[in-house]
């Protein structure tokens, strides 16, 4: 053999290795990428504000940060607007809920491009389970009491509720001001039924509000085990990320790196399915 035709013997080789590791160098890319993007969803009587502590810190971090502005007229729309959100990042997304917006990111959350799910003192159904039917068997919290209907069905918390129920351990300037920009919600909401449990198939984080009069402290503990969600207790009302935004903070950034790392353990495995 001429030294030519060996010289494009070996090209050839080289050619076809490179095909067949190909898509494993692109899996190793795919494990390194980082899930540097959050998108936060609220819960009732708030709106995308109420993240607003926790933003720059995670931005600080170097992270994208997207509030959701949830319409809280029905399921379908909140996750809607959630998916819209999810839609225009690029790479994986780490998805935060609050309190309803549990209810919201785990029909949500099912999205391939969501890499785990973060609940704020929130409602994690199960599905075919409706935000009320998965508070069945626990007390019946004291904000409960300050809640008022309007002649449209929508729901909101009284002033007084707010200080009182809603947010007790913020300054009474702060939660007056929660009071003013709440969002209302509809209330046959809490009777929708989710249809998927996005919780059963990506990995979960639960912060647990200690001191919560909104959603049960007790259902929220069990909540976080029955998810299998790596949990954080905080001595804190219905609003940890207002209370305690730097705590929240961490555990939502300690998440990102774990969906990141779990991302990146599962990558080879495909790889390894696709030859």
């Amino acid at each position: 053999m001429s030294f030519r035709s060996k010289v494009r013997s070996g090209l050839a080789a080289t050619v076809a290795a490179l095909a067949l590791v190909g898509p494993l160098v692109a899996a190793g890319s795919a494990a390194a990428d980082p899930v540097k993007t959050i998108v936060m969803v609220h819960g009732a009587f708030a709106d995308g504000s109420s993240w607003h502590k926790v933003i720059p810190l995670l931005q600080a971090k170097g992270y994208t940060v997207v509030a959701v502005q949830s319409p809280l007229s029905s399921l379908g729309a909140d996750v809607a607007a959630t998916d819209r959100a999810i839609a225009l990042q690029t790479g994986p997304v780490l998805l935060v809920g609050h309190s309803w917006g549990g209810t919201v990111i785990t029909e949500a959350g099912t999205d391939d491009k969501v890499a785990g799910l973060v609940y704020v003192a929130a409602m994690a159904n199960d599905a075919g389970q409706s935000f009320i039917d998965r508070t069945k068997g626990y007390p019946k919290p004291p904000g409960v009491e300050s809640l008022r209907t309007d002649s449209s069905g929508f729901v909101s918390l009284t002033p007084e509720g707010f200080a009182r129920d809603f947010a007790p351990d913020l300054p009474a300037a702060e939660a007056a001001e929660l009071a003013a920009v709440q969002g209302p919600i509809f209330g046959k909401c809490f009777e929708e039924r989710v249809t998927n449990a996005a919780w059963k198939s990506k990995p979960s984080w639960y912060i647990v509000a200690k001191n919560d009069r909104m959603l049960d402290p007790g259902l929220q503990a069990f909540l976080a085990k029955e998810i299998k969600a790596r949990t954080t207790e905080l001595e804190s009302s219905h609003v940890p990320m207002l209370s305690e935004p730097e705590k929240v903070a961490a555990v939502i950034a300690q998440a990102a790196e774990e969906a990141g790392a779990a991302l990146g353990a599962k990558q080879p495995d495909q790889a390894k399915q696709q030859q």
